[in-house]
């Protein structure tokens, strides 16, 4: 009797923490669930991934927190990319949520006209030559002037939702090697894409292709003060 309540708890207890997990991280019933019981359970994912000293909390939080509000994703895969560390540091991170595993961690490039080595501004503007922040829906790879390339759709009106009609997708580049930050002292910059390494272009495109979530995170009250998907309540 003992050994079949052992086998019953090993059962239950995971998908209790899931359905848990995804309800306080931002799920439908969020707004009913205070601020630090959200981060707790965030808390308890960022550790089961190993994570700490590899990924900034903060930025973690919000992108979990957004993930699972958004109702159109169509894969349980999220990539992060952390404006607020210089483009010399690797700062995209693509997870597996199902498996709770980093899959990619690499450099990526800001758009010219957001900064030097970090990126500090940021618009929605077509022509500004600058990044956008917010989160954003992956759609279909295709091949274009900078290759295999996938597109994008932002989410968040005022924000990012310009993207399609400002070509913002993601793609690789020469400039956007790790050589070229070591020699040069930041990464080279887009025209406002997130621009990988060519030789992980390929791979990170068909693992997020078709309906994942990106967030493209900095420290900006800016931003918080005007998300529809990000709330102050939700983020404590």
């Amino acid at each position: 009797m003992r050994r079949i309540v052992s086998l019953l708890i090993l059962f239950i207890l995971p998908s209790f923490f899931t359905l848990t997990g995804n309800r306080i991280c931002g799920g439908p019933t969020a707004p009913a669930v205070n601020a630090p019981a959200r981060s707790t359970l965030c808390s308890s994912l960022y550790h089961d991934m190993q994570l700490e000293g590899v990924v900034n909390w903060e930025a973690f939080r919000q992108a979990v927190t957004g993930y699972y509000k958004i109702s159109g994703r169509k894969k349980n895969i999220l990539t992060l990319i952390d404006f607020s560390k210089p483009s010399t540091e690797k700062r995209l991170y693509v997870f597996d949520m199902d498996r709770k595993k980093l899959l990619f961690h690499s450099v990526v490039s800001h758009g010219k006209n957001s900064g030097g080595n970090y990126a500090t501004s940021f618009s929605n503007e077509y022509g500004s030559y600058k990044s956008s922040l917010g989160f954003y829906l992956t759609d279909s790879p295709y091949q274009g002037k900078n290759g295999y390339s996938l597109l994008l759709d932002g989410l968040e009106k005022g924000i990012n939702d310009r993207a399609r009609q400002r070509a913002i997708v993601v793609h690789g580049a020469a400039y956007a090697d790790p050589s070229v930050a070591r020699s040069a002292g930041r990464l080279g910059r887009s025209f406002g894409c997130p621009a990988v390494p060519k030789n992980l272009s390929k791979p990170i495109i068909d693992a997020i292709k078709g309906g994942s979530v990106i967030f493209i995170y900095a420290e900006s009250p800016d931003y918080l003060a005007h998300s529809s998907i990000l709330k102050r309540e939700d983020i404590g």
